[in-house]
């Protein structure tokens, strides 16, 4: 189950145009190909690696971090990671909740688990990537 690389940020956003224009004009970062999720938002790509996912709580799609300002609107980092047999039989062994889910299109799984400080981590475990179509 190791972690291999640390792999994306999350952000909950009331302006997602503004946040990617400045991610772009700014940064130099790129907006880019983002699987087709029920909820909006977008993906900004370094280097071809998506490495800010935006979830827009603008309109009608809110979560707790809707409105929230500055590290209060980071809702989680991911890490790319392996052997996804072996973490959940670890979560299991030491009683972590998670959840679980499968991106759209692609098939990779991912692990979403709560640090101590409840700090959402996401384990995503390229491993499972087109294995269930």
């Amino acid at each position: 189950m190791p972690l291999r690389r640390i792999e994306h940020y999350n952000i909950h956003t009331q302006k997602l145009a503004e946040t990617v224009s400045f991610y772009d004009r700014v940064l130099g970062m790129k907006p880019g190909e983002r699987p087709p999720f029920p909820f909006p938002g977008a993906w900004i790509y370094l280097d071809g690696v998506p490495v800010i996912h935006l979830v827009d709580v603008s309109g009608t799609y809110s979560t707790p971090r809707a409105g929230l300002h500055g590290t209060g609107a980071l809702d989680h980092v991911a890490f790319e990671a392996a052997d996804l047999p072996a973490m959940l039989a670890t979560l299991a062994r030491e009683g972590v909740a998670h959840t679980q889910r499968v991106v759209p299109r692609t098939g990779i799984t991912q692990v979403f688990v709560e640090d101590p400080n409840g700090l959402t981590i996401e384990l995503n475990f390229p491993e499972t990537a087109n294995a269930a179509g």
